[in-house]
């Protein structure tokens, strides 16, 4: 098996994305590689944001653009630290998720990507494409498609 330099990992918050951070941080670890981890968010209309900001005044920037995302990356970067990943870096990115992480890879010569098994036994990933099944068609590296969710190890 090639030695990984470069992994990245995907969160949106959920507890199934934290613990694909947690097995990619053990990788990291195992391989000595750099821990990336990305996550996507939906840009908010003007129309939004102005609502935001009437209805929650100064909290608005807790759910306005890329705020809550970054949250999510320093709880996972954390948790990655934890796991032992030695060199963890953060991204966030405004877009819909498989097309974040398929850019990343591009931008930041990624050798792996691991990903979480939620939604590819789902009606709606069958129907729609869940992320990890669209990562593994359009990734320009190796995904490892690891498992988060339901009964497994």
């Amino acid at each position: 098996m090639a030695s990984y330099k470069k992994i990245l990992v995907g969160t949106d918050g959920s507890e199934s994305s934290f613990r694909a951070v947690e097995k990619a941080a053990a990788l990291a670890a195992d391989s000595g590689a750099t821990l990336l981890i990305a996550s996507a968010y939906a840009e908010m209309s003007d129309r939004d944001q102005r609502r935001a900001a009437q209805a929650l005044g100064e909290e608005a920037y807790k759910v306005v653009g890329s705020h809550p995302a970054e949250d999510i990356l320093r709880e996972a970067a954390d948790l990655a630290k934890k796991a032992g990943a030695p060199d963890v870096d953060t991204t966030c990115e405004p877009g819909d998720p498989v097309d974040v992480l398929v850019t990343v890879i591009d931008k930041k010569k990624v050798d792996l990507c691991i990903v979480g098994n939620r939604g590819l036994n789902s009606l709606a990933g069958r129907l729609l494409g869940s992320v990890p099944a669209n990562i593994s068609h359009r990734a320009s590296c190796d995904v490892l498609i690891v498992h988060t969710t339901g009964r497994g190890r």
